[in-house]
C-alpha cells in the first residue's frame, strides 16, 4: 500500500516542482511589471504586488515605433507560418502517400536542414538580400522565416499523414471522390492536431527570431519586436519595470495562441475522428 502511494506521489511531486521552476520566472516578469519602482529596487523582494500600477505599461505603449513594430512582427510571422503550412501540407502528403525516386534523399535533406544552424548563413543571406536591393524590407524576413520552420513542419505533418489509414482514403475514392476530394474531406480534418502543433512552433520561432532582423533591417521602422526589446533597457536606462512590461507584452501573443490552439487541437482531433 505504501509502495503504491509513493509510486503515485513522486511523479506528481516532480511535476509540481518542475512547474514551479519554469512558471516562476514568468510570474516574476508579470509581477514586476505591475510593481511601483520603489518595490522593484527594494532590498526586500516583494513577491506579491499589493500596490499595482500600470505606469510601466503606459510607458511601453507610448514608446517610439511600438505599434509599427507590432504590425511588422505580426505580418512577417503570420505570413511565414501560413506559407509554410500550405507548402508543408502538400509536401507531407506526397512524402507519406507517394513513392518516387529520390524520396529518401528528399526526407534526409529536410532532416539536415532542420539541424543546420541558420546563424552560420547570415553573411550569405545578407549578400543575397543586399544584391536584390531588399534590405530594410519585410519580404526577405517573411521568406527566410518560412524556410526556417518549413523542415520541421514537413517532417511533423508527414508523420500525421502517415498515421491516417490508407483505407479511409481508398474508401472515399471508391465512393466517387477524387484524390483531392478524399484529401480535403477525409485526411485534412484528421490533421488538425498536427497543423496546430506545427503552427505554434512556427509562430514561436518566427516571433522570437533575432539575428536575421538585426543584420537585414537597420531602419527603426522596419524592425521587429525582438530587436526592439533587446535595446529597450538602453532606451529607458535601468527602468526594470518598463523592461518587464515590454517583455510581458511580447509574451502575451504566444500565451494566447497556445491557449487557443490547445483547445482547437483537441476539438479538431475529435471532429476528424468522427468524419473518418
Amino acid at each position: 500500500m505504501k509502495r503504491s502511494l509513493m509510486a503515485r506521489l513522486w511523479p506528481n511531486a516532480t511535476a509540481v516542482v518542475l512547474f514551479a521552476v519554469f512558471a516562476f520566472p514568468v510570474y516574476w516578469m508579470f509581477a514586476t511589471s505591475l510593481k511601483p519602482t520603489g518595490d522593484i529596487i527594494s532590498d526586500d523582494p516583494v513577491f506579491v504586488p499589493t500596490d499595482i500600477t500600470f505606469e510601466h505599461f503606459r510607458k511601453v505603449l507610448d514608446a517610439d515605433h511600438f505599434w509599427t513594430l507590432v504590425g511588422n512582427s505580426l505580418t512577417v510571422t503570420v505570413l511565414a507560418v501560413v506559407a509554410s503550412l500550405v507548402i508543408a501540407l502538400l509536401a507531407s502528403f506526397a512524402l507519406a502517400r507517394m513513392r518516387f525516386r529520390g524520396r529518401r534523399g528528399f526526407i534526409l535533406t529536410f532532416m539536415i536542414a532542420q539541424m543546420a544552424p541558420w546563424e552560420v548563413m547570415i553573411i550569405a543571406i545578407y549578400m543575397i538580400v543586399r544584391d536584390a536591393d531588399l534590405l530594410n524590407s519585410l519580404v526577405p524576413l517573411t521568406f527566410f522565416y518560412m524556410i526556417m520552420v518549413l523542415p520541421f513542419t514537413v517532417l511533423t505533418l508527414r508523420g500525421y499523414v502517415a498515421a491516417v489509414p490508407k483505407e479511409l482514403e481508398e474508401s472515399a475514392m471508391v465512393d466517387g471522390c477524387t484524390r483531392r476530394q478524399a484529401f480535403v474531406k477525409i485526411i485534412f480534418p484528421l490533421l488538425a492536431p498536427g497543423l496546430m502543433a506545427t503552427s505554434l512552433f512556427g509562430f514561436i520561432t518566427a516571433w522570437n527570431e533575432f539575428p536575421l532582423v538585426l543584420i537585414l533591417n537597420k531602419d527603426a521602422e522596419k524592425q521587429t519586436l525582438p530587436l526592439w526589446l533587446s535595446s529597450f533597457q538602453t532606451t529607458f536606462g535601468d527602468d526594470w519595470g518598463a523592461t518587464m512590461a515590454a517583455s510581458s507584452l511580447f509574451a502575451v501573443p504566444i500565451l494566447l495562441l497556445f491557449v487557443f490552439l490547445q483547445r482547437k487541437a483537441v476539438s479538431g482531433l475529435t471532429a476528424g475522428a468522427v468524419k473518418g
